[in-house]
């Protein structure tokens, strides 16, 4: 059976998804923060041309309080290197900033995010994008295209090989390194991983392009 995280600060009174936190530690927006090890915020160029968006930290993010580290940031950084997109030149982070998680027999396992934690978290997204400005948005999978488009209803299968557009910047989406890793045939995760190193090269040619 599958075990939910103990809450271990509170109940709902922690809580506050109008508060307006400076610092990403001390954000209650949502209840994620009380099973978090800690917020995991982006990490990259102040001036990234290119900014990549995924859903939210797993296990070895939320330790490391970095994003992208773990299985999943490998497959990233292969695909990037593919694509001839170099990790320093592009600022990476999560539509979520903390790991939701459920126990399975002693391993933290990843658990979707809900739309309300997602709504909660873009106040952390909307300032990002606004510091960063990035000329593309490479949103991975599709919690973080719904994030990034501010449109939930909006699939993945649809969005893929368009160019959409948020505000100043475009937008690519594709799928998430970790479903990739997860497919079931090597087929499958063969065809997921060239779809990102695609996408990804698109972005460096729109970056170059100047958005």
């Amino acid at each position: 059976m599958n075990a939910e995280p103990t809450p271990t600060h509170g109940a709902d009174g922690d809580i506050d998804p109008d508060q307006q936190p400076r610092a990403l530690d001390d954000c209650r927006r949502c209840g994620l923060w009380r099973n978090a090890t800690q917020a995991v915020g982006g990490e990259g160029g102040r001036r990234a041309s290119i900014m990549l968006v995924g859903e939210q930290p797993g296990d070895k993010e939320d330790l490391a309080g970095l994003p992208f580290v773990g299985p999943a940031g490998a497959l990233l950084d292969k695909a990037l290197a593919e694509a001839g997109v170099e990790r320093q030149a592009v600022y990476v982070t999560n539509a979520v900033k903390h790991f939701k998680w459920q126990l399975r027999g002693k391993r933290r396992m990843h658990k979707s995010p809900a739309q309300v934690e997602i709504r909660a978290c873009s106040y952390w997204l909307d300032q990002e994008l606004d510091d960063i400005r990035p000329s593309v948005i490479v949103a991975l999978g599709a919690t973080a295209l719904g994030a990034v488009m501010q449109d939930a209803k909006r699939t993945l299968k649809d969005a893929m090989g368009h160019v959409m557009t948020r505000g100043n910047s475009r937008v690519l989406a594709t799928y998430h390194p970790s479903f990739a890793l997860r497919s079931p045939s090597h087929g499958s995760r063969d065809a997921a991983y060239q779809a990102i190193v695609k996408a990804l090269a698109r972005a460096k040619r729109l970056a170059d392009e100047g958005g």
